[in-house]
This record gives C-alpha cells, structure tokens and sequence, in this order.
C-alpha cells in the first residue's frame, strides 16, 4: 500500500525517527565514473545547466574529479579554492563525476549504468521549471532519450541519458 501521509511514512518497516545526533547532515554529493570529460561536461553543463565549481587532479592516482552544482547566482560561488571547497561540503546536491585517466581513449562503454543485468545504479533525476519546455529543448539539442513524456502510462516525467548512458530522469514539481 502507497503511504499517504507522514504517519503511514512513519510506521513503514524500517524507518526510525531522525536522531538528534543527525539534525545537520547534508546529502551533500553522488559520484558517478565518466569516460570521457570533455563529453560530460558538456552535457551537464550545456544540457543540463549545472555549474562546475572545482576540479581536482590526482596525477599518481591517475584520475580527476568535476564537482558540479546546479545554482541560481554562480557569484555565489567563492572563488578561492578552499573557501569553495568548505562552501562545496555544504551543499545539497553535488554531483561529482570521476574521470579514470586513459578511460576516453577506450572503445565502447567503460561503465556500467546500472539499469541492465545486473541491475543496481538506476539514475539520478533533475526537477524542472516547465518539463514539456526542457523536453523539447532537449530534443532540439539531439539528447537521447530513454523515456519520453509520451512514453508509457506515466506521463509526467522523462528520461534522458548522459554520454555514459546513465538515465538523468527529468521531472516538474507541478502537475501537468
């Protein structure tokens, strides 16, 4: 049975009471392994509007890390490197991509996405203004699709997959 109320969220099997212990945790980021950077920035960043605010290299490790953030004032942004990284721990949100140095020269796909056999990862998702608008803006921009609006009995959301082929589920906070 769907709960519907906070009560019926309450008395679902597993669930506890937030401890007081908790009360400043942040859900701060979701990593996920990109093969090629120059791909996926483009993606979240033209696609998909995000803002990089810091890059970090590990030249012996042999791998980069892009945390991304979707923000309304990017002068929000502090522009010293640790300043931003304290501001980057406090935020809701973060997306933090994963480059393996040597991945992008690979053929076919590096990563698994989670969504074939065996199933795991199924997708992060970004709430829109108007998703009719960013539908269409997306298939302007040639973005495949792996559900669109018209697609299947659920008629209110999308989802479009990134250069890597995981799903980004595109929803609106209103009714349609």
């Amino acid at each position: 049975m769907t709960a519907q109320t906070r009560a019926d969220l309450a008395r679902v099997p597993g669930v506890a009471p937030r401890d007081a212990a908790t009360r400043d945790f942040v859900f701060n980021h979701t990593m996920l392994r990109i093969k090629d950077p120059v791909a996926s920035l483009d993606f979240y960043t033209r696609v998909l509007g995000f803002t990089l605010v810091r890059k970090v290299d590990f030249e012996q490790a042999k791998f980069s890390l892009f945390f991304l953030v979707l923000v309304d004032e990017a002068g929000d942004i502090p522009d010293a490197d640790e300043a931003r990284r304290e501001w980057l721990a406090r935020q809701r949100g973060v997306l933090e991509l994963t480059h393996n140095h040597g991945t992008e020269s690979q053929d076919g796909p590096v990563y698994h996405d989670g969504n074939s056999d065996p199933r795991g990862f199924g997708h992060i998702c970004v709430s829109v203004p108007d998703v009719q608008a960013a539908c269409a803006r997306f298939e302007a921009l040639g973005v495949p699709f792996q559900k669109r609006l018209s697609d299947g009995s659920m008629k209110s959301l999308a989802f479009i997959k990134d250069p890597d082929g995981y799903w980004v589920e595109i929803i609106q906070p209103t009714a349609l």
